[in-house]
């Protein structure tokens, strides 16, 4: 037996009977001392470019034992090495699309927070519903599919056959700007077909991350969040609706209440205070046209954020295709049939007079508040329907 297979078993030797040691070290103690204690074990630590930004140092470390699928057990078929930032940004979007599981879905991610999320009949229609849900955001995303990557999907972001264009905002409305493909970081997928993959291979700094089928192996069922001097464990948010409770004079009906789970779907995958305003924009199709992510209050999320990001990509929209009649009409024909979710309640009742006020008439949201009463009759007065679903999906 050589030294170096010495070493090596050694050092399997020892870390398996650390593994044994801290199993029965954390039973003992809840045991007989009712001393909760965590230990967790990460291997195969790998050097990262950076971490966050240019200056900090950062790695990757994997859970040999999960069984979940992930992006660290992912296999990368193309591009650069994954980033800290890729790894964050993939992961919410992996974790969006699970969602997704009965319907071909695709996210598109910046900053963790879904900018594009869109169902569809094909992994290409899915992918331009959602891309077109912010244009502007979409450029340098990560993106995840739950579906197999096709050659369509490939072509809409690298073809030559398509007319690629990237968005900058002017006076208020989107200014397309032609450019040779759309720069992407990440595209994860449970699998790509060999068209898709020798288009998408061809822009070396693309990086293609295949990850088996995304909802199965055993989930994972807790969370971890270090703080300094302390780590924060909690159960993973896997629940999307307690309840659908009308609570309105007005109602609705069950294509609009599949569209509120998918509203919030969304909103679950938003940084609080989270609103989406989501779209059928054919029958059993999804899309979300605005959301507000990450603000103190929601009335913001609501009004500077995803009412105004919906009216510029309805504006896009009624040019590209030459609607006829008002650009007015066509929006607020549209706000009439969109659902608004929020990821918590309304403290006030001043988010449904908001979004009275651009003509939204479905809101879906947890419930719960003291004043839910106030924001009932708000509703019933603008003819607007509301439903609690009676959880909150906080994400901070």
């Amino acid at each position: 037996m050589s030294l170096d297979t010495k070493k090596y078993l050694a050092v399997k030797a020892f870390r398996r009977t650390a593994d044994y040691d801290s199993t029965i070290d954390q039973y003992l103690s809840q045991a007989l001392l009712n001393e909760p204690i965590l230990r967790l074990s990460f291997f195969n630590g790998e050097s990262l470019r950076y971490g966050e930004n240019s200056h900090q140092a950062g790695w990757l470390y994997r859970d040999v034992h999960c069984e979940e699928p992930s992006l660290p057990n992912g296999e990368l078929l193309g591009g650069k090495e994954m980033s800290f930032n890729n790894y964050v940004d993939g992961d919410a979007a992996l974790e969006a699309v699970k969602d997704l599981k009965d319907e071909i879905g695709v996210a598109v991610i910046k900053h963790t927070n879904p900018c594009g999320y869109a169902t569809g009949e094909t992994p290409r229609e899915a992918l331009e519903r959602a891309w077109a849900g912010d244009p502007i955001s979409a450029f340098g995303s990560v993106i995840a599919c739950n579906a197999a990557v096709d050659l369509a999907f490939a072509e809409f972001l690298k073809g030559e056959n398509v007319e690629h264009f990237t968005y900058t905002l002017s006076e208020g409305k989107l200014v397309a700007q032609k450019v040779p493909s759309k720069f992407v970081e990440v595209i994860i997928a449970p699998d790509f077909s060999p068209e898709a993959l020798a288009l998408l291979q061809k822009t070396k700094t693309l990086r293609l991350l295949k990850v088996k089928d995304f909802n199965s192996g055993k989930p994972e069922p807790y969370t971890y969040r270090k703080i300094t001097g302390g780590i924060l464990q909690m159960e993973r948010d896997f629940q999307l609706l307690e309840k659908f409770e009308v609570v309105t004079e007005k109602g609705f009906d069950e294509r609009k209440k599949r569209l509120a789970e998918f509203a919030m779907k969304a909103a679950k995958h938003t940084k609080s205070n989270a609103i989406v305003l989501a779209r059928e924009y054919k029958p059993g199709f999804f899309q979300v046209m605005g959301m507000g992510a990450g603000q103190p209050n929601r009335v913001d999320s609501l009004r500077k954020l995803a009412v105004s990001k919906a009216l510029e990509n309805l504006r896009l929209e009624y040019e590209l295709q030459g609607i006829k009649g008002s650009f007015e009409a066509y929006a607020q024909e549209q706000f009439a049939e969109m659902v608004l979710a929020s990821d918590a309640f309304f403290p006030f009742e001043d988010t449904v007079r908001s979004a009275g006020e651009y003509g939204i008439r479905y809101i879906v949201q947890p419930g719960g508040s003291k004043r839910d009463e106030d924001s009932i009759r708000a509703c019933n007065a603008l003819g607007i329907a509301m439903a609690f679903t009676g959880l909150r999906h906080f994400r901070h």
